[in-house]
């Protein structure tokens, strides 16, 4: 099997590019080799995407398949449009869809706008540029197209799942401060779930859309999850949206908030809440809860050399217990 990783360097894609060596496949990873260094045994290939001809080196061959992790329309485009392939896999996302409330929904329902021109400036055209990319993938031929949620597990710079056990593992048997909302939906996949699967489209050249998600639980069984995999048997203050929100406290991610939760509004929860039976019935296959939670504590203790992008630092959450624990906000677990 000879795979084109157009990645490779980073997170999603270098698990890709690294399960896929360990299959005894033969990789090539083509990035500019910013986001990290290549994995071993793979064909290393420096090039900027940006360029109009950065793929044409590559286009000397006809490859098994290739897997594509861009947000770009316009590097999309051009590979489609240079590189010669059996089968297409494509990352995308969940941000594509246009009702971000209706909880349930499947890979039929409406997509927003794609994106007009062919580069993406600004983080609030994330969706909009991936549903552009959706439309030069549909012209390659033979394709997958993975809609992906949340990310998560190990070497995941964000956070988003790993600032839980982490914040839970730090106080022990201290306080920690956690969002009401309990009920909330949450829906992440591990990234090595995701590459896995991602590599069995690719030689099986399974075609067609999928959510790529993994099941959605509740937010009050991730954090329950989360503290019973790092041992916590301090007190849980649960403070309600308002209260966060005069306190400064953003949701989902960046700086001084609370990772996962969606700020008390429910007109987001299908965001956390899609279908995902078409992947699983094509062979998707999730591990348990508590292991992505358990080794992606072992990263953030000893493999996170970046900083954080989403939680609470120590000095804003002391502040918020003291906060919390002098306005009377409620106190919803204590270890014996």
């Amino acid at each position: 099997m000879e795979l084109l990783v157009l990645g490779g360097t980073a997170f999603l894609g270098r698990e890709v590019a690294v399960q896929a060596v360990a299959r005894g496949w033969s990789v090539s990873c083509a990035a500019r080799g910013r986001s990290g260094s290549f994995p071993d045994g793979v064909r290393a290939v420096v090039v900027d995407r940006d360029a109009e001809d950065a793929l044409r080196p590559l286009s000397d061959r006809t490859w098994d398949a290739v897997i594509d992790l861009a947000r770009q329309p316009g590097q999309v485009r051009r590979a489609v449009r240079d590189l010669t392939a059996r089968h297409w896999v494509f990352v995308s996302t969940v941000n594509v869809y246009a009702d971000q409330a209706t909880r349930g929904q499947d890979e039929s329902a409406p997509l927003l706008e794609p994106l007009a021109c062919e580069v993406m400036s600004a983080p609030s055209d994330y969706g909009v540029a991936k549903v552009a990319c959706e439309t030069h993938i549909r012209s390659s031929g033979s394709w997958t197209i993975a809609r992906a949620g949340l990310i998560v597990g190990p070497g995941d710079v964000s956070g988003r799942l790993g600032y839980w056990p982490w914040r839970f593992a730090r106080a022990v048997t201290g306080p920690v401060v956690v969002p009401e909302d309990a009920e909330q939906p949450v829906q992440f996949i591990d990234a090595r779930d995701l590459a896995g699967w991602l590599l069995d489209c690719a030689a099986d050249r399974t075609g067609g859309l999928f959510n790529a998600c993994g099941s959605p639980t509740r937010l009050g069984d991730v954090l329950a999850a989360s503290r019973a995999v790092a041992g916590h048997r301090g007190i849980v203050h649960a403070a309600d949206a308002p209260w966060l929100a005069d306190h400064r406290v953003g949701p989902w991610m960046g700086e001084r908030s609370l990772p996962l939760w969606l700020g008390g509004d429910r007109g987001l929860w299908g965001f956390q809440d899609h279908r995902n039976d078409r992947a699983l019935a094509s062979g998707l296959s999730l591990r348990p809860l508590a292991d992505t939670l358990r080794d992606t504590l072992v990263w953030e203790c000893t493999g996170r050399a970046a900083p954080r992008e989403a939680g609470l630092g120590d000095a804003d959450h002391d502040q918020l217990v003291r906060a919390l624990v002098g306005g009377g906000e409620g106190e919803i677990g204590a270890g014996p």
